[in-house]
């Protein structure tokens, strides 16, 4: 799972996508699950730092395996 901060969602997809980033160079393919937008890259950051910790990883799981369960019943 990637988390991070852009100013512009489709160069930052291609650059993963053509592995061109470190982080993910290796788990290709990626695809795109979720994203956030904010207004301003304060908020962007601030929200990037928490998700980077214990209970931000533990937030995003919760939200993913909720979405999974109902992708799965339709």
């Amino acid at each position: 799972m990637y988390r991070g901060v852009t100013n512009d969602l489709r160069r930052r997809i291609d650059e993963h996508r053509l592995g061109k980033v470190t982080a993910t160079k290796n788990k290709r393919p990626l695809k795109l699950v979720h994203y956030e937008a904010y207004l301003l890259k304060s908020d962007a950051t601030r929200r990037e730092k928490y998700l980077k910790t214990t209970y931000g990883r533990r937030d995003i799981k919760r939200q993913l395996s909720s979405l999974f369960k109902r992708l799965r019943l339709k």
